[in-house]
């Protein structure tokens, strides 16, 4: 970073079009790249496809591939098409964007980021510059370069102290309006190691609210199909989100980083084998989605297979080839220890039986090769014996008997789960049908178990799985399922865990993923929240999450706290000029209150004439308010959020402490400004941080 010495040269002033100034050279060499850009889209968009494959299943499948470059190479104009420079001691120079762009003779005008030349950019520094002399980075204002900061690496005296990047923070504290952003610009080097870790690792990262966890995972993605694009194009990738408002947030990120074809999905989505129309007790889906569920699942499958009690007659032609009722015992015996999957081994056992009947054909000294092995498997007989002690199995209808019949819950559960567990997750009432029963999300998820113990779930190359504190471990298992032979990024943070499975610890959610040996990376240092609302939400750690490291914020801007106590009577008048105040300043603004509430503040913002949008709607110039129930807010993120009534928040949840863990996410969904407005008395660990106990401010 500059030494006070040779503080960073940043221009801001409007330059004189006729002088040659390092902004003006810039501003060309930006002008030229957007050009290239422009010649490189216009090249694919020239393309004569049509008669280059020998059918028309090729042709379309080529013409996708066109689309999905074209739209790739789009240029948007309000997004910087390189954000820095770097200048090496061999004099290359290497402008660092979002994509690589290349001039008429091939030469490289922008370089990706994500490529390895790039990785300095995010790494070097003064005490080890990795060979770089320059890192320069740019500011722009609506898509148009305005000013540049420069850091001389290769200064010695630059090593020994340094000034934080004005263009940097800046960028961190653009107010966010919209969708969530790419953070290519500003990926700091303990994120850019995860970024960068290899497609064989799976990494899961602890990260404190703002330490941009979601968006290193994203970033992650777009490496990876970067550096494996023909693996990945052949495995798949996939981002599991908590909920669909989480993923209609996120969802612009990887288009605007040129990936276009990664998958985004809930668990729910994973797992909709069924219409769900019903839900749990907190202690039912607890139980649902205990790990132990997995061991009942398996019993229950394999409870319907019976050892033969009658011998297999086969007869062909004149003969009759018989295979007693023992050794029918013993191949079914083998089949089960084996462990395979319940229909591989249903596959396998008339082959098994007919290759039975083909060893006794040939000690009569007949010949027999594969095509007879084959018919005698597909024999009347074979197929009746497998039908008799392998019999078929519907994943939905087996976990239908489980639910609702006591005795096969009972018998597949014994020494699992106790009488009373299994009277927790039991239907009360028997329904009439699968098609009536009250299907739950857990349920939905046992079925997707089932499924995978008949049939081997397809594994993905690369799958994401953000906020994954809130999984259960049967949940884990459907996830990791998808990437069982693939790699993950699990993000979360475990002061965040509001759901009744919350995870307890990263090595145990890792163990049920099946990725026990995955690196657990910690982020502490926070880029979204400001220092004082940080501060003041991490006063709950103790009592939610004493084994974390209490975060910190490297905003320069400490951030505006405003503690507003009333009385029930003016909380929903307080709560609307809270968010008046807001509204007078720039960015994006939540309103986020307890799940009960919401109605009733929605209706008071109406009688307040002050519009408002749902969790995942885009905000706008006309709408910049988004009122938000804390069961949904987490994950998103707005410039001032106004939180109403901190009991309700706790209160609305089945304990306290999943209570205080759901206000500690709603404290830190800001990244300007918080206002707390409240009747009731605060949680305990906050109550004495409010001035003299009326209106408090603190930050600037």
């Amino acid at each position: 970073m500059p030494a006070p010495s040779r503080p960073p040269s940043t221009t801001t002033s409007a330059p004189d079009e006729s002088a040659d100034t390092p902004l003006i050279r810039e501003q060309l060499h930006l002008a030229a790249s957007r050009a290239a850009l422009r010649a490189m889209r216009q090249e694919v968009e020239s393309l004569d496809i049509s008669d280059v494959t020998a059918n028309w299943v090729n042709a379309l499948a080529l013409k996708a591939q066109v689309d999905d470059r074209i739209k790739a190479l789009a240029d948007q104009a309000d997004t910087p098409l390189f954000f820095g420079r770097l200048d090496r001691l061999d004099s290359a120079r290497y402008y660092i964007g979002r994509r690589h762009v290349h001039d008429a003779d091939g030469d490289p005008m922008v370089i990706d980021w994500r490529a390895p030349v790039s990785q300095a950019f995010y790494r070097a520094s003064g005490k080890e510059p990795m060979d770089v002399v320059l890192r320069r980075r740019f500011g722009y204002t609506g898509g148009e370069l305005t000013a540049y900061e420069d850091e001389h690496l290769g200064d010695p005296a630059e090593a020994e102290t340094g000034t934080a990047s004005k263009l940097l923070q800046a960028e961190i504290e653009r107010p966010r309006v919209g969708p969530m952003r790419d953070i290519v610009a500003t990926i700091q080097p303990e994120q850019d190691e995860i970024v960068r870790a290899g497609l064989a690792e799976t990494v899961c990262v602890q990260g404190a609210p703002g330490t941009g966890k979601t968006a290193v995972g994203l970033h992650r993605v777009a490496y990876l199909l970067y550096a494996h694009r023909e693996r990945l194009a052949r495995s798949g990738t996939l981002v599991v989100g908590p909920n669909r408002s989480f993923l209609r947030y996120i969802e612009q990120v990887l288009p605007a980083l040129g990936e276009l074809e990664v998958r985004q999905a809930t668990v729910g989505d994973l797992t909709s084998h069924l219409e769900v129309r019903g839900g749990d007790s907190p202690e039912a889906s607890r139980l649902k989605g205990d790990a132990r569920m997995a061991e009942v699942l398996r019993r229950a499958v394999r409870s319907g297979v019976t050892a033969p009690t009658e011998p297999c007659v086969v007869v062909r032609g004149s003969r009759r080839w018989r295979v007693p009722a023992y050794e029918l015992e013993e191949i079914v015996t083998e089949l089960l220890d084996r462990n395979i999957r319940y229909n591989a081994a249903r596959e396998a056992l008339p082959q098994r039986i007919a290759h039975a009947v083909l060893t006794r054909m040939e000690a009569s000294g007949e010949a027999p090769d594969d095509r007879v092995q084959n018919a005698v498997a597909r024999n009347s007989a074979v197929r009746a014996t497998v039908r008799a002690c392998w019999p078929v199995v519907d994943p939905v209808r087996l976990v239908f008997r489980l639910l609702s019949d006591r005795e096969f819950l009972a018998a597949n559960a014994a020494g699992v789960l106790t009488d009373e567990e299994q009277r927790a997750i039991r239907w009360a009432k028997r329904p009439r049908g699968v098609g009536s029963a009250p299907w739950s999300p857990a349920d939905a998820v046992l079925v997707d178990e089932v499924k995978d113990l008949l049939e081997r779930t397809p594994s993905l190359g690369h799958v994401v799985l953000d906020e994954a504190q809130d999984l259960s471990p049967m949940q884990y298992r459907a996830v990791g399922r998808r990437c069982s032979t693939g790699s993950a990024t699990v993000l979360g943070d475990i002061a965040q865990g509001t759901t009744p499975w919350a995870t307890g610890s990263w090595p145990e959610a890792l163990l049920h993923l099946g990725k026990p040996q995955a690196a657990v990376e910690e982020l502490t240092a926070g880029f979204r929240v400001p220092r004082e609302v940080i501060a003041f939400a991490s006063r709950l750690l103790p009592t939610i999450a004493p084994e974390l490291t209490e975060p910190t914020s490297i905003r320069e801007s400490a951030g505006d706290l405003r503690l507003c106590p009333g009385t029930p009577e003016s909380l929903e008048e307080r709560t609307v000029e809270a968010c008046r105040q807001a509204l007078l300043r720039e960015g994006s603004v939540g309103l986020i209150a307890a799940d009960g509430q919401v109605e009733e503040l929605a209706e008071a913002l109406r009688r307040a004439a002050l519009p408002f949008l749902s969790p995942g709607e885009e905000a706008s110039a006309q709408a910049r308010l988004t009122l938000v129930p804390a069961s949904l807010c987490k994950g998103l993120e707005y410039d001032h959020v106004v939180l109403a009534e901190p009991a309700a928040v706790v209160a609305g949840e089945p304990d306290e402490r999943t209570g205080l863990r759901r206000l500690y996410v709603a404290l830190t969904r800001a990244v300007s400004g918080l206002a707390v407005v409240h009747a009731a008395p605060l949680p305990e660990a906050l109550a004495d941080r409010a001035p003299g106990g009326v209106e408090g401010r603190s930050g600037g």
